[in-house]
Parts: C-alpha cells; structure tokens; sequence
C-alpha cells in the first residue's frame, strides 16, 4: 500500500513566539488536487512552507510519502512553485537556465547535463507551452510567463508532488487559463498538487478538495467550495455550510532551513 504524500498531525508553527498555526490535521492522497484557501494572513502560506521543510514545526509531525520530515532525503519527488516574486531575481538568465536548474536534485553540481536532463527540461518548458521563448531572458517575460517559468522548474524535476504558492497571484485571465491548462496535464499524469489560492478561478473544476484556513486553524476540509463561499465574512460559523458539514473538521481552542533553501535558485 502507497504511504500517503502528505500527513501532518497536530501541526504547529510559532513565529518569534508567536503562534501562526495552530493544531493542524492534513492529510493529502496521492492523486489528490487540494486547494488550500482562506484570506491574507490565514496562514496558507506559512503551512505550505512547513510542508515543504521551509518553516519548521514548533509542535506536531510531518510525514512525506511515510517518512518523518527529519529522516527524509527524496527531496526530487517534491516540486516547490513559489510567488513570482522570484522568478526574473534581476539575474540576466534565460527561460532555458532557469528550468534546468530544477534538475539539480538529479545531479551532481558542475557534471553536465544528460540526455535524461535535457528531455526532462524539453518536456517541461512544452507542458507550460514556452518551448518557443526558452532563449529569452526570464526577466523580458510577462508575470503570467514568468509563473510558467518557475512550474516548469519544478516539473523539470520530476516530482511526484507538487506546492504552489498562489501561482495567479497578479496574473491575468488568458495565462490563468494557461497555468490551469499545465496543472491539468499534472493531475491528469497523476501528479499529487497542493495549490495556495485566493481565489480559484480556471483552476476550479481541477480541484478535488478545498481545505480552508481562517487564523491559523484548519476552519473547513471537504468538497470544493466557491470562491464567494469561502470570502463570506460568515464562513466558519456553525450556521454556515451545513451542506458540507458530513466532512467538516471544527477548529478548536488553541492549547496553550529548509531543504530547498540553497539549492533552488
């Protein structure tokens, strides 16, 4: 039996001793397409980053793929997407670089790259549909490119499980539908995606699950829910969402580097 991708218990994280999340249960299948949703400031973000390793847990265990976070290496099977903030990084590097830097976690530093570097790069830049623009420097391109960019980075690796952090952050509507076009091939591969957004928009039909966070806590875990849904100031309340209260989890009283860092440019 496949152990799952995903599955923290109890999780925590406290920033300057301050708590940002609080008592976090998440488990993700392999195959499943979560949207993890709330305001600014819900801490969707945070919680991406502590299961990707970028932000510890001050409390609660993390497991990927069955392996406790401390023991595990296969750092190859997870593609982390940040914000688009930095993708150009004001570096003169092409779309063509900035992709096979995903492939760092395949091969020794300074060995050239394989036959198997250059089809897994080949693949990726066509699957976000800029094999045409792979000459061109990152920062020449539109944000919605540059997003695309860093997808293909992560895909170049060949993950078994992909983050992305609000990935149509700022992006207009026809490379929304572009970025929604490539997750779609993703998830139609069998990909396991975790998608931080504000809003959903194209992404919407992909989404098997929405887990919403409000204050640092997991307020709901279910079907998907619509955008309005999720932004109503009301939601959270026990009179809300009754049509989903079979797989609701109840937020509860609180009781009172990474290993991306330095290998992803």
């Amino acid at each position: 039996m496949l152990s799952d991708p995903v599955r923290l218990l109890d999780g925590g994280v406290a920033i300057e001793g301050r708590p940002i999340l609080r008592g976090i249960d998440l488990t993700v299948h392999s195959g499943e397409f979560v949207a993890l949703m709330g305001a600014n400031g819900s801490g969707k973000s945070t919680l991406v980053r502590a299961l990707t390793g970028l932000r510890d847990l001050t409390s609660g265990s993390l497991s990927l793929f069955g392996t406790p976070l401390e023991q595990f290496h296969d750092w190859h099977r997870v593609g982390f997407v940040p914000q688009r903030s930095g993708a150009g990084s004001g570096v003169p590097a092409s779309v063509w670089e900035v992709v096979a830097s995903g492939r760092l976690t395949h091969r020794r530093l300074f060995r050239p790259l394989s036959r198997d570097d250059r089809r897994a790069i080949g693949e990726a830049l066509e699957v976000v549909g800029l094999t045409d623009l792979a000459r061109l420097g990152v920062s020449t391109l539109s944000g919605g490119q540059q997003q695309r960019v860093l997808i293909a980075r992560a895909l170049a690796g060949e993950p078994d499980l992909f983050f992305l952090d609000e990935p149509t952050a700022g992006v207009d509507l026809p490379n929304q539908q572009a970025l929604a076009d490539t997750l779609a091939v993703l998830s139609g591969r069998g990909a396991t995606i975790v998608l931080v957004a504000h809003e959903l928009g194209p992404m919407a039909p992909l989404v098997h699950r929405a887990v919403v966070m409000r204050d640092g806590r997991k307020a709901y875990d279910g079907a998907p829910l619509a955008d309005h849904e999720v932004h109503d100031p009301a939601f959270g309340e026990p009179h809300t969402h009754h049509h989903h209260a079979g797989r609701r989890d109840h937020a509860h009283a609180p009781h009172v580097a990474g290993p991306f860092e330095g290998r992803r440019p």
